[in-house]
């Protein structure tokens, strides 16, 4: 299983896509947070994070996708799946590693972010009005939902060929389960209905991180996401002919 996470870790490097990504997920964070008028925290007048924490899930939505597209699917057509599955190593390992490897580059993504941490607490009046507890939930929500929408690119990329196919059946997929129950919960007038359509989705879960408070619940809700993708993709990859 390291052996796989190295091999891809380099791979997105090597190919300069992982680079991109976090350019990319920089850029856009950094104009959403700090320059368009609209979202920007210096005409927002409160010293907090909520425009990346707000904001960031939807720009993660397109990027982690551009990161797993090319797990298994750029694998499949290359014929190196098929040498892969040869080695000594099981279809959960190959899975695991490449899961691992999409993770860590979503959290370098996320790194430099924590700059605007000590920029706001430095902005606020006083010096220090910020809610920690707050960006220390939405940061963990951050890292955990990256880790979800990881798990749903790789069993995505596990089902076709096609690079770009990969790419927009997570970013569909990710999208659903992030905003797509808090859509349908709308649609009832029940209430307990309604909350119970909620928390079937992500975004009820992360929301409720970004609170402050980490609950058990939460967490086990974000496992069981993740463990649902991956075992998926790796009964995907046992069930085919190669």
């Amino acid at each position: 299983m390291l052996h796989i996470f190295k091999k891809e870790f380099n791979g997105f490097l090597d190919s300069l896509i992982g680079v991109a990504v976090v350019v990319v997920f920089l850029i856009a964070i950094g104009l959403l947070t700090w320059v368009f008028p609209e979202t920007s925290v210096l005409d927002y007048g409160f010293a907090d994070m909520e425009t990346l924490f707000t904001l960031g899930p939807f720009v993660l939505i397109f990027l982690v996708p551009a990161i797993t597209m090319r797990s298994f699917a750029e694998e499949r057509k290359l014929g190196t799946l098929e040498w892969l599955l040869t080695k000594p190593v099981s279809e959960g390992s190959i899975v695991f590693g490449k899961f691992l490897a999409a993770v860590c580059l979503v959290i370098i993504a996320l790194i430099p972010t924590i700059t605007y941490y000590f920029t706001l607490s430095y902005l606020g009046d006083p010096p220090g009005n910020i809610d920690t507890s707050a960006v220390i939930g939405s940061y963990t929500g951050m890292v955990l939902l990256g880790a979800v929408f990881c798990s749903i690119g790789i069993f995505a990329s596990t089902l076709v060929t096609n690079q770009v196919v990969s790419f927009m059946l997570a970013a569909f997929l990710c999208f659903f389960f992030y905003a797509g129950f808090d859509s349908a919960a709308a649609l009832t007038n029940d209430g307990a209905t309604a909350l119970l359509i909620k928390q079937l989705g992500i975004q009820y879960h992360f929301e409720s991180m970004s609170r402050g408070l980490i609950d058990s619940r939460d967490l086990v809700y974000f496992a069981g996401v993740m463990g649902i993708m991956m075992l998926s993709a790796k009964t995907v990859l046992s069930s085919r002919s190669w």
